[in-house]
């Protein structure tokens, strides 16, 4: 199927998924509703409904789904590892720590100062996991650096909690390490939406180098590309979306894995292709996650990350299986 087809399913797939997330929820909304909140001024309660809270959620849903799938996409490319994701090798916790740090020591700090802790929990958090990974000789080998993940999120999650209970700010963390979408709001997009959409950018013009990397880096070498340059860029895209995506509504395992797999088996391993088809992909799979949330046992909400969860450990048990082959 050419690429450009396979865009424009990937587009309006993410579309209908935009589409019911705004429609179902707890409180009943339909096409017509949603259509005159668009073309109306005035705001009644329905559309106050759709533009105050429903719409801001599912704007956060589309590019955290989006920046956790490129995330994945690249941490699995660039460290030729399939069981690589950011909320598997430490990333995501490394940035909640920096999240409850910054709650703890500094509770009046605006929005942009939790989403640069964010971005530095993050670094840290990956730094970690490399540097355990990679002590024994021979380098780091996908399970090994599983192994390292699962110690240094565990270990970094349990400081997190007692920050919060020594500081009685376990209410105030909960609020993002459950990974939910539910307060997000347009002051909030306005900071992450455009970190996101750089980082992205930058991941897209890089398809070719990082494509060429994950095959095997002494070609990238001979074709003359500056591979510490490309590594280091791609890392800090890396840290740039998953901190965002913790700064907005918490830690979100599974997505970063299961996404570029699946994309992997439709486009094939040209990250030219993976990276933009992924964004779409995990977009409308978080859009139909947080509608599954809101409407399984409406009125209230089952924890976003428990949807993500039960359909990512199955996927993570079953790739762990095939040694991580299955899509290749």
């Amino acid at each position: 199927m050419p690429f450009i087809l396979q865009m424009i399913l990937a587009c309006c797939l993410m579309l209908s998924a935009l589409l019911i997330a705004l429609v179902f929820g707890a409180a009943d909304i339909t096409v017509v509703d949603l259509w005159y909140a668009i073309i109306d001024s005035d705001k009644t309660d329905m559309a106050s409904i759709i533009w105050e809270i429903r719409f801001p959620r599912e704007v956060a849903a589309v590019f955290v789904g989006g920046g956790l799938a490129v995330a994945g996409a690249l941490m699995q490319g660039l460290t030729r590892n399939p069981l690589a994701d950011p909320g598997l090798l430490g990333l995501t916790t490394g940035a909640n720590l920096a999240l409850a740090i910054t709650l703890a020591w500094l509770p009046t700090i605006n929005y942009f100062g939790i989403l640069l802790a964010c971005f530095l929990g993050a670094g840290v958090g990956a730094s970690l996991v490399f540097s355990i990974a990679s002590i024994k000789r021979g380098g780091f080998s996908s399970f090994r650096i599983v192994l390292a993940g699962a110690a240094i999120s565990a270990f970094l999650g349990a400081i997190a909690e007692a920050i919060g209970l020594y500081f009685h700010i376990s209410k105030d963390i909960s609020m993002w390490t459950a990974g939910g979408l539910i307060g997000s709001n347009w002051q909030q997009l306005s900071i992450i939406i455009p970190c996101m959409i750089g980082a992205t950018i930058i991941a897209l013009f890089l398809g070719r180098q990082l494509t060429i990397l994950s095959f095997n880096e002494e070609v990238a070498v001979g074709l003359g590309q500056r591979t510490r340059f490309i590594k280091a860029l791609l890392f800090v895209v890396i840290i740039i979306l998953t901190g965002s995506s913790v700064a907005l509504v918490g830690n979100l395992t599974f997505v970063g894995l299961m996404i570029p797999h699946i994309v992997r088996a439709m486009v094939g391993s040209d990250y030219r292709f993976i990276i933009p088809i992924s964004a779409f992909v995990g977009a409308s799979f978080l859009l139909l996650a947080d509608t599954l949330a809101r409407t399984l046992h409406a009125p209230y909400e089952t924890p976003i990350a428990a949807i993500v969860s039960i359909l990512g450990l199955p996927f993570f048990l079953f790739l762990v299986h095939k040694g991580g082959k299955t899509f290749s």
